[in-house]
């Protein structure tokens, strides 16, 4: 039995109660919170101690929403608009035709590391090659929910072909571990994917008790559809399917209407991934009504997207943006405080993935999934208010120590299980050979 003791650390728990501990400790058994609490109530007997004195330490982080392999595409996408059918056409779905299953793992495995040296524990992905993608997830060991993404455009072979790949991947992949969560993922309602393949991937996810993942009015496109098929707004026209009766997780959401929010509201596992980062470099004049959501009872977490759109997967920047533009959307000061986007980066990340029985606070009985932040640095100093701090002045490159299942994964910011240098030099190799079969393919089209 491994038996650890982390102490002399500032402890947020993300609890109901939001405890903190000024001077706290937590005793990790097998991978599981065995104990926490103040200084001076410390149990003895650990195999291991280390002394946390000017760490701030909390639950991991959960990114809500990203498309790992496509750090492949950092950097193209400039003056494109990814929120837009046009500008994800040109600078990401061409290129995206060159992809094979060997450009995936490198790719991957940069994001993994990327995310860990950043605090993030856990993601929810959406993509396609979604075997290759579990495995890198295993070799970095960090927790992932991935769905498997289907893109039909209107090409009925497409969808049966992707329908029982996607079953396939559902039916093999779970991990014993928890660490590889397999869901759905059809890319966007109507656009992409018809009625009636919707329909029958609810069916599937149903069969296997899985959740479904999907952009959702990201673009003006989006509700233009439903709106010619069916009069309706994407979200009512799918509640009427009863696509709702199941875990629903949306990103974006731009565009929600008051009758779309109550959708969401009256569903009994509907979340949404807010993106704002991703959201304010498309350029769209849509801004996720997150006041709106959380007040009607719908749980909102928050994600990165994929790195075209951000370029980063720095959690702790990507809330400081989320309550920057909340702030715009509403003309008031501040109108999500710094704790609950702390919350919605955790605890609310977690509950959107069905996964906060297990993580997303620091609790007796839950997973060991734990960050440590070096509060020593450059940007902090003393103050009432930690949690702001944090959001407001902190950065992903302050924390020093990540923890998943009690596993050391990253420590005094450097990857225990595989050294950065050896991902980023095997990235280097993958993301040259990729670009250059891109240019070899519109050489050939030309």
């Amino acid at each position: 039995m491994t038996r650890f003791l982390l102490k002399n650390a500032t402890v947020l728990t993300v609890d109901a109660a939001d405890t903190a501990y000024e001077k706290g400790w937590i005793a990790v058994e097998d991978g599981r919170i065995a104990a926490l609490g103040p200084a001076g109530s410390e149990p003895e007997g650990f195999d291991a101690v280390q002394d946390l004195a000017g760490h701030l330490v909390m639950p991991g982080l959960v990114n809500a929403h990203t498309h790992s392999p496509m750090i492949l595409f950092r950097g193209v996408a400039e003056g494109q608009s990814l929120l837009t059918m046009d500008g994800w056409y040109n600078a990401i779905r061409e290129p995206e035709l060159s992809l094979v299953a060997e450009d995936i793992p490198p790719a991957v495995a940069l994001s993994c590391a990327e995310m860990l040296l950043s605090g993030t524990t856990t993601f929810c992905e959406q993509y396609f090659f979604a075997d290759e993608i579990a495995g890198a997830v295993r070799k970095a060991g960090i927790r992932a929910v991935i769905a498997y993404g289907i893109v039909q455009l209107g090409d009925p072979e497409v969808g049966v072909r992707e329908l029982a790949r996607a079953e396939a991947f559902l039916a093999s992949q779970r991990s014993a571990d928890g660490r590889v969560i397999p869901w759905f993922g059809p890319h966007a309602p109507y656009v992409d994917n018809t009625a009636e393949l919707l329909q029958a991937e609810v069916e599937i996810a149903n069969k296997y008790g899985s959740g479904l993942h999907m952009h959702m009015a990201a673009g003006p496109e989006d509700n233009d559809v439903s709106l010619k098929l069916y009069g309706k707004t994407a979200a009512v026209a799918l509640e009427e399917t009863g696509f709702f009766n199941g875990r629903v997780h949306v990103a974006h959401c731009l565009d929600l209407s008051e009758e779309d929010i109550a959708v969401f509201a009256r569903a009994p596992a509907a979340s949404v991934a807010y993106c704002a980062t991703a959201g304010l470099r498309s350029g769209r004049e849509g801004i996720c009504p997150v006041i709106d959501l959380r007040a009607a009872g719908v749980t909102v977490g928050i994600g990165t997207d994929n790195v075209a759109a951000n370029n980063s997967y720095d959690m702790v920047q990507e809330m400081r943006v989320a309550g920057l533009v909340a702030s715009h959307r509403e003309g008031v000061a501040q109108p999500i405080s710094s704790r609950d986007l702390i919350r919605m980066a955790t605890i609310e990340g977690a509950r959107a993935l069905g996964l906060d029985h297990e993580i997303g606070s620091l609790e007796v009985g839950k997973s060991a999934d734990i960050i440590s932040i070096d509060m020593r640095g450059p940007g902090w100093s003393p103050t009432p208010d930690v949690e702001t701090a944090l959001v407001y002045s902190g950065s992903g490159r302050d924390v020093q120590n990540v923890w998943v299942q009690g596993e050391a994964l990253v420590r005094d910011r450097a990857l225990v299980r595989t050294q950065y240098e050896t991902v980023r030099t095997e990235y280097e190799a993958a993301h040259h050979v990729f670009w250059a079969r891109v240019q070899a393919a519109k050489m050939k089209a030309t």
